[in-house]
């Protein structure tokens, strides 16, 4: 079971409210939100920092910034954000080329070579150290402006709060969370690990 267990999300009204959002993202409201309501300030903040760094202001689509979330989760090997990332790049229309072969977005010709360098780009900042460098750089002013860079890192920095929370919280994984992961990334071994719901 989880850390702390998640609230009824009726708990706070406010959070239920902001919370529709993820109806449109995910198709459910995420445990790891019912669990920030045990400090709703925390739940609304982070619904309302979701909000924002989705937003779509540039050439950054929401299925590329779903991927780079499946990026940065699978770099820190956040099981739970994995899933919710490669379900919401489905829902929000990722070619099925580019789901299936997510693993393989350096060669893979679903994936053009501005989408890579915005994947390599989420890699290269998820990693500990950081491993963001002037290759890095020049490769994504290739591509993409100034503010679609800030999106960007406002994706993968999202994700980096999210992966160090469910994966303390051993955060229950949603059923269709599970879905996705196994039909995208069950073949390359994913699993629900610690997020089954069982005691860790």
């Amino acid at each position: 079971m989880a850390l702390v267990p998640p609230l009824d999300p009726n708990h706070d009204l406010e959070t239920k409210k902001l919370a529709e959002f993820f109806n449109e993202t995910l198709g459910f409201c995420p445990n790891s939100v019912l669990t920030m309501q045990h400090r709703p300030a925390i739940s609304k903040a982070f619904i309302n920092l979701n909000k924002a760094v989705m937003a779509n202001e540039g050439k950054v689509t929401s299925a590329l910034k779903r991927m780079i979330a499946w990026v940065s989760s699978n770099a820190t090997g956040c099981r739970y954000c994995q899933a919710h990332a490669i379900r919401a790049a489905e829902r929000y229309g990722a070619e099925l080329d580019q789901l299936d072969h997510i693993w393989e977005y350096r060669t893979h010709p679903a994936f053009s070579e501005a989408e890579r360098a915005a994947l390599d780009f989420s890699l290269a900042a998820s990693q500990v150290p950081n491993a963001v460098d002037a290759q890095i750089k020049e490769r994504l002013y290739r591509y993409w402006n100034q503010g679609e860079i800030v999106e960007m890192l406002g994706v993968i920095s999202l994700f980096g709060y999210l992966n160090r929370w469910n994966d303390s919280m051993g955060t229950s994984i949603e059923e269709g969370a599970v879905d996705s992961a196994e039909l995208y990334l069950g073949k390359h071994g994913w699993e629900k690990g610690k997020h089954d719901g069982s005691e860790y």
